[in-house]
């Protein structure tokens, strides 16, 4: 390690048909298709769905007869930590009901003679659907049960309100958060740095260190062009930026302008050469023959294709290495 004095210097609505394929990134024919293949799976070979759906009602007989808990549910698992799923006898009887159904269920995928990739994404629905099904989902969670006593009934009221400002104002998808609760440099991308060169497609910013050494070679981050920076930079105890920073790394990150119409002629060629203009400033800064690349989604695409821009011009020996994240560098190859 060689010690270095650094230089520091609105989306469209979601459909609400569609909240799914904003969730999972799914379209909802490919969900219907997987559902139309497990039903004709169940179709053709009835008598093991038959045996299937037996052993089930076996198991819940013992469940509900017996009060038998024979799926312990995962400790880590938010949604029953309240311990009233343990503790009172008809909360863990449904808990097991659905732990019962869930087991079962997967145990027949498994059995089935489909293909391994429509297993997998036989499982995938499933999931999807026992999590959407989950008792935890309801006004009887006994923590929604437990805020509506304690809050004389005000707890009901406001989340029927929030459901209502969801369906009018979210495209129906729940909101994760108060769209106002964050601001840049305040309570996100809070870690210290400088704008150290901007032009009309970006900004580049560098970080102060925070470590008493620093590597010679810096790291230029390149985000999604559909992102900001600061998914690097969430928080100090969710920052890549930081941990880089701590370990010793001289770290760039590229801020990529929202374009308008003015740029419609921005294409990879266009974020290709910025790319490489910020690499030539980063080594200009630190005095560094090369830089490692990280780019994250299309940022890695973007990359890739400075890289074999360089290859092209026989001048890869300015990059030390290139990380991916998330990058599909090859569309062709079917996922599993």
């Amino acid at each position: 390690m060689q010690e270095k004095s650094a230089k520091v210097a609105s989306a469209a609505p979601t459909n609400f048909i569609n909240a799914q394929s904003a969730i999972t990134g799914l379209r909802g024919r490919d969900l219907f298709s997987t559902l139309r293949n497990v039903a004709a799976q169940g179709l053709r070979h009835p008598v093991r769905s038959a045996r299937h759906a037996l052993a089930l009602g076996k198991q819940l007989g013992r469940v509900v007869v017996l009060g038998e808990t024979p799926y312990p549910h995962n400790p880590k698992d938010p949604r029953f930590a309240d311990p009233t799923w343990s503790l009172n006898p008809l909360y863990r009887r449904g808990l097991q009901v659905y732990l019962s159904c869930q087991h079962q269920v997967r145990q027949w995928i498994d059995d089935s003679d489909m293909s391994t990739e429509d297993r997998a994404r036989a499982h995938f629905l499933f999931t999807l659907i026992n999590d959407a099904l989950a008792p935890s989902n309801t006004l009887l969670n006994p923590q929604a049960v437990k805020e509506l006593f304690n809050s004389g009934g005000t707890s009901l009221i406001k989340g029927l309100s929030h459901m209502a400002d969801d369906l009018l104002h979210n495209s129906g998808l729940p909101s994760q958060t108060t769209k106002d609760a964050f601001e840049v440099g305040r309570t996100v991308a809070t870690t210290p740095g400088a704008v150290v060169f901007r032009n009309e497609m970006f900004e580049l910013i560098q970080y102060r260190p925070m470590s008493e050494k620093q590597f010679s070679r810096p790291v230029l981050i390149v985000p999604p062009q559909i992102n900001k920076f600061y998914i690097f930079d969430l928080s100090p105890t969710n920052s890549f930026v930081q941990y880089a920073l701590k370990n010793g790394l001289q770290t760039f990150v590229i801020s990529w302008r929202n374009p308008d119409i003015r740029h419609r002629e921005w294409g990879l060629s266009s974020y290709v050469e910025a790319t490489e203009q910020a690499m030539n400033i980063c080594r200009a800064i630190t005095a560094a023959r090369e830089v490692n690349l990280v780019g994250a989604c299309a940022g890695g695409l973007t990359v890739a294709a400075l890289l074999g821009h360089l290859q092209a011009k026989r001048q890869t020996r300015r990059v030390a290495s290139a990380t991916y994240m998330v990058s599909l560098l090859d569309s062709q190859i079917e996922s599993p």
